[in-house]
């Protein structure tokens, strides 16, 4: 788990529960993406809520999850984008 601390004292991080984040002050947790069947029951990541693209089909929700996280620290995390 990566852990961004801004210059503002802010922490920004994609989520696990590898710690315990209020031990670092109060959480603020904020969807960034979402992990969704479609009708042929593909599994795609649709990270637009931090204005990414649609990424997918994957055959199983596992890889779905892998690329939502990849992708989320990379281009989220890791960038200049508020959170």
């Amino acid at each position: 788990m990566q852990l961004l601390v801004q210059p503002n004292g802010h922490v920004r991080c994609v989520y696990d529960e590898v710690i315990e984040l209020s031990a670092l002050g109060r959480v603020q947790i904020t969807r960034g993406s979402h992990v969704e069947p479609d009708a042929d029951g593909r599994w795609f990541a649709d990270p637009a809520v931090v204005h990414g693209p649609r990424l997918g089909p994957f055959a199983q929700r596992s890889e779905a999850l892998a690329a939502e996280r990849e992708w989320l620290t990379a281009n989220w995390l890791l960038s200049d984008q508020p959170g």
